[in-house]
C-alpha cells in the first residue's frame, strides 16, 4: 500500500513557459517576449517602492491572511523584505505564501 500523499500521472511538472502567448504594451510591442516574467523579477525591479502584500498561512488558524504593508527593501527568489516604517518592523515575507501585491504607483517591468 502507497501512504505517499503526492500523485504523478505522468504530465509535465513545469508549464511549457515558451506557449504562453506575450502582452502587448501601449505601442504595441511585446513584453517579455524573449523570457518569462516572474514574480521575483518583478519585485527586484520595484525595490524601494511601497508595497501591500496579501499572504496566505493555510496550514495556520491564527494567521490565516494577513496583509504586511512597507518599503519593498529587498526581493529574491523565494522571499520580499519589507521595511513598516510606521512601526519600524522589518519583515521577511516567503513568497511561496503570497496571493498578490498591490502598488500605489506604476512598476516597472
Amino acid at each position: 500500500m502507497n501512504n505517499n500523499p503526492y500523485q504523478y500521472f505522468g504530465g509535465a511538472t513545469q508549464p511549457p513557459y515558451q506557449n504562453f502567448p506575450s502582452n502587448p504594451n501601449q505601442n504595441g510591442n511585446t513584453i517579455g517576449s524573449n523570457q518569462p516574467q516572474y514574480a521575483e523579477n518583478l519585485l527586484e525591479k520595484n525595490v524601494g517602492k511601497y508595497a501591500t502584500f496579501y499572504m496566505s498561512y493555510s496550514d495556520s488558524l491564527e494567521w490565516r491572511d494577513r496583509i504586511f504593508t512597507g518599503i519593498l527593501e529587498d526581493a529574491g527568489r523565494d522571499y520580499a523584505l519589507l521595511h513598516n516604517t510606521d512601526t519600524g518592523k522589518w519583515t521577511i515575507l516567503w513568497t511561496v505564501y503570497l496571493n498578490f501585491v498591490e502598488f500605489n504607483e506604476p512598476i516597472n517591468r
